[in-house]
Order: C-alpha cells, then sequence, then structure tokens
C-alpha cells in the first residue's frame, strides 16, 4: 500500500460510533479489513457484540424525540452540507473505495456521486413533508392527516456500493427525522465509518446516527431486531438472508424495507441498434464488475441478431484491462473475496460443460488477489445455472429469443424481480413489454436505471419497499389521521 493510501486509511476512525462518541467493542475485539486486490491487510475495526448493538439502539432511542422535534429546514442542511462534503472529498472516498471494495478508483468517483445526490435530493424533500385537510363527506366533522416519523432504524448495508447503499437509507431517514443504527458490511466497513465522521462534522446530533461494526451479524442484529424499542429494519443483500429478516422483524410487526437479488435479463430485440445495445450491455453487467443486484444476468437477444451481438460484445469484453482498482488504465478490479472469485468460475464451468462456448474469457486471473476475466458465453443451455443464479461477476450468458412472446416469458422465468433492460426501437413494443415484465424497473435502451430521483426497489423474491424518489421519504414515515368533530 502507498505512502499516500496509508495516510489516508489511518484518518478513518476504526471504532464504534455510539451515542455521539467513538468506542472500541465491549469485548475489545477487532477484526481485519483486506484488500481484495492483494489480499493484504488495510487496518483493523472494532468488531461489535451483541451489548454493543444493544447499547447503539438506546442511545438511537434516547435521540428520537429530541430529532423528531428538529425543524424539517434544519435536518434539511445538515444534508445539504453532508452533500457538498462528500463532493468536496470525491477522492478521498473513491481510494477508500477502491482499497476495500476492489473497483476502479474511476467508478468509484460515479459512486461518489450518485451517493451523495441522494442527500441532496433528501435534504430537498425534508421541508415537503406534508399532510391534508379535508370536510367528512356527511359535513360533521373535519379530516386531518399528518406524517411523523417512524422511529429508530436498523440499517444492514452490503459490501458492493459501500457509500451509496448508507446514504440512500441514511439520507430518507435524517430528512424524516429518524434516528439509526447501521450495520455495514464487515468486508467494507471503511467507507461507512469516514461517512459516519462526514455526518457529525455536518452537524448531525449525537445519537441520531450510530455505527456498529462486526463480523457477527447475525448475533448481534437479531437481538436489537427482537427489541421493541426498534420501529423499522432496511436491508439490502441476499434474498435468503432476508428472509431470515423478515421472520425476525414478525415478532415486533416492523416497518420494513428490503432490497434483496436479482437476476435481471436483458432483452435485445429484432429492430435494435446493435452498436448501442452491446454499449447498454458493456454498462449493464460491468458496473461495479458485474457484482451489483441491477447488473444484467441473463442476455436474451432475438435469434436473427444474436450472433453479431455476441460477437461485439465478447470484443468489448475482451479489451478490458484486468487490474488493481486503484492503478491507472485499469477496467476491472478484483471480486470480493476467493469465495466470490470461486463460485463465479464454478458457474462458468458449469454452463461451459452443459454446452456452452466461451467467447472471452472464461478463467479466474492467477493471484495475489480476486480477480476474474471478463467473459462472454454463447449457446447457453437453458438448464445452465448461471440462467438461474445471480452471478455476482463479470460474465454474460448470452441466448436467444424468437418473437416478443419468448422473450417476455424467458425474462419472467425467475423468482427475482428488481430490474430489466430492453432495447428496442418501436415505441409500441417498448410499453408492451414493459407492461408485461415482471420487474420493479425497467431500464429500456439504457443499461443504467439507478437515479436518486426515481423509486428503486423490487417484487417477487427480489423484496419490497422503495428507496430514491418521491417514495423514499415515505419509508420512513407513518401516517396520522386526527378526526375533529364540529
Amino acid at each position: 500500500m502507498a505512502t499516500t493510501h496509508t495516510a489516508l486509511i489511518d484518518s478513518v476512525p476504526t471504532r464504534l460510533l455510539i451515542g455521539g462518541g467513538w468506542r472500541e467493542a465491549s469485548g475489545g475485539a477487532r477484526f481485519e479489513v483486506s484488500d481484495p486486490s492483494s489480499g493484504a491487510t488495510l487496518t483493523t475495526c472494532a468488531d461489535a457484540t451483541p451489548d454493543d448493538g444493544l447499547a447503539a439502539l438506546a442511545a438511537a432511542h434516547d435521540a428520537q424525540a429530541g430529532w423528531a422535534a428538529t425543524p424539517p429546514r434544519e435536518r434539511s442542511e445538515i444534508l445539504r452540507r453532508a452533500f457538498e462534503a462528500l463532493i468536496a472529498r470525491t477522492d478521498e472516498f473513491a481510494t477508500l473505495m477502491s482499497l476495500e471494495m476492489g473497483k476502479t478508483v474511476a467508478e468509484a468517483r460515479g459512486e461518489v456521486a450518485y451517493g451523495a445526490e441522494f442527500f441532496r435530493w433528501f435534504a430537498e424533500e425534508a421541508v415537503r413533508i406534508h399532510g391534508r385537510y379535508s370536510v367528512a363527506p356527511n359535513g360533521a366533522s373535519r379530516l386531518l392527516t399528518m406524517k411523523q416519523p417512524v422511529g429508530p432504524t436498523l440499517m444492514i448495508t452490503p459490501w458492493n456500493f459501500p457509500l451509496a447503499m448508507g446514504t440512500r437509507k441514511i439520507g430518507p431517514a435524517v430528512a424524516a427525522g429518524c434516528t439509526m443504527v447501521v450495520k455495514p458490511a464487515h468486508e467494507t466497513p471503511l467507507t461507512m465509518l469516514l461517512l459516519a465522521q462526514v455526518m457529525q462534522e455536518s452537524g448531525l446530533p449525537d445519537g441520531v446516527l450510530n455505527v456498529v461494526t462486526t463480523t457477527h451479524s447475525g448475533a448481534l442484529c437479531e437481538p436489537v431486531i427482537r427489541d421493541p424499542r426498534l420501529r423499522k429494519l432496511t436491508f439490502t443483500g441476499s434474498t435468503q438472508v432476508g428472509k431470515v429478516l423478515v421472520e425476525q422483524s414478525a415478532e415486533q410487526l416492523l416497518r420494513l424495507s428490503m432490497e434483496l437479488g436479482g437476476n435481471a435479463p436483458f432483452l435485445v430485440f429484432e429492430d435494435a441498434d446493435v452498436d448501442a445495445a452491446v454499449e447498454g450491455a458493456m454498462l449493464a453487467k460491468m458496473r461495479n464488475i458485474g457484482e451489483a443486484c441491477t447488473a444484467a444476468n441473463r442476455f436474451f437477444v432475438h435469434e436473427s441478431l444474436a450472433d453479431e451481438f455476441a460477437a461485439k460484445f465478447a470484443a468489448r469484453m475482451g479489451a478490458l484491462v484486468v487490474g488493481e482498482g486503484t492503478r491507472e488504465g485499469v477496467d476491472v478490479g478484483p471480486l470480493i473475496t476467493a469465495r466470490a472469485r470461486d463460485g463465479v468460475d464454478e458457474l462458468v464451468r458449469d454452463a461451459v460443460g452443459r454446452g456452452a462456448t466461451v467467447l472471452t474469457g472464461g478463467a479466474a486471473v492467477p493471484g495475489p488477489g480476486f480477480f476474474y476475466e471478463p467473459t462472454v458465453l454463447a449457446q447457453v443451455p437453458a438448464d445452465s445455472r448461471c440462467l438461474t443464479e445471480e452471478i455476482f461477476g463479470p460474465v454474460a450468458p448470452v441466448c436467444t429469443f424468437t418473437d416478443d412472446a419468448d422473450a417476455v416469458a424467458k425474462a419472467n422465468a425467475t423468482e427475482y424481480g428488481l430490474v430489466g433492460y430492453v432495447f428496442t426501437n418501436d415505441q409500441n413494443r417498448m410499453l408492451r413489454v414493459a407492461e408485461a415484465m415482471e420487474f420493479g424497473m425497467i431500464g429500456v435502451n439504457t443499461g443504467i436505471v439507478s437515479n436518486p430521483a426515481a423509486p428503486f426497489g423490487g417484487v417477487k423474491q427480489s423484496g419490497f419497499g422503495r428507496e430514491g424518489g418521491f417514495e423514499g421519504i415515505d419509508e420512513y414515515l407513518e401516517t396520522k389521521y386526527v378526526g375533529i368533530a364540529l
């Protein structure tokens, strides 16, 4: 690690943030945070215990009443200052994310811009929370509704977008007047800890945001979830873990936001611009090294265009430079762990064993680090695991379809329903297909759907609730009705 990187790592707080103070874990344990490009240890962080989780919840509970009473404009200004601080420190956050997660610095800069925008968006929404007043139909009373904060919220964030997955939860909670306990992924805790410091510096009161890092996520989170002081749980991660959390949350009937797994189809119809579709495919597949719930997982191309699309796609993928994310000229960084890399390779081996053709890539890159070659597979059999399981890596299986009905049927043949992509120049087809696809988000002639001003979320086993857009703040607000007799 370069000297400049050492200085950056040393500047990040690595203890728990509880009630406005930074403290070691109650058991004194710490865990290592590693660089996935080399396996080297970057630093260590406090390894919180269940008692620390409950202490963080107590701090959030104690701060809730005062925070809810804080004027909306004050909450708005805190978010605005935090937005400006993130933009001013873009390079710092980008380098930190590249070191602990593996994505290139260039891509990490994009995440800072995207993540910071949630703070700006919800700074503007904080002062627009409103209810309504109306006359009862019989004229005998008046109906008043008001919006109030849900209350203390547990936020469990993933490792793949260490900043943005935090800001799109923290932003609306701050705007709505909710206090928080944040449990970031143990693979990438540093970005969240630095973000928490920025929030403190931006004027967030003590106890509103509490951060507990741990390698024992289940043991820490379950007692917090079952504690009656908690009122909401929001989680981004796998469907398997999400189901466990939903079950645990039933005891307290918590408000829930679940952004879970995906298996995104990418449809290219016969009237599509092939070059534009390839460009969109590169964005949809290779954002974040393919380690994204929105990543295109299954490419279905009309049989008349399949060979051309696959060849051009493979040429683009094969030209990407693989290496350490902090180095200039690198396009593709490492996967997060050896287990993740080996899991991707297992899916490729399965497809090839069933008859798929490797057009480019198809193998792990020798270490150190957890790299995998950008890969395009053609003639992928329908029973291949890579068509039913989330790949979470730089692998693109290409299949064919015959007509619109076949395309939609293949797209919908999954228990997941987060996002789908459609490339067509026929406006009527675009509307018909978008309406028929069973997904919470549809990208038409684009490989990127994420936008802080739009509601992000899925259907079926991709979860429920929305983050971002006008809908995002409603997840942190309760509606109270007051009937006034005359």
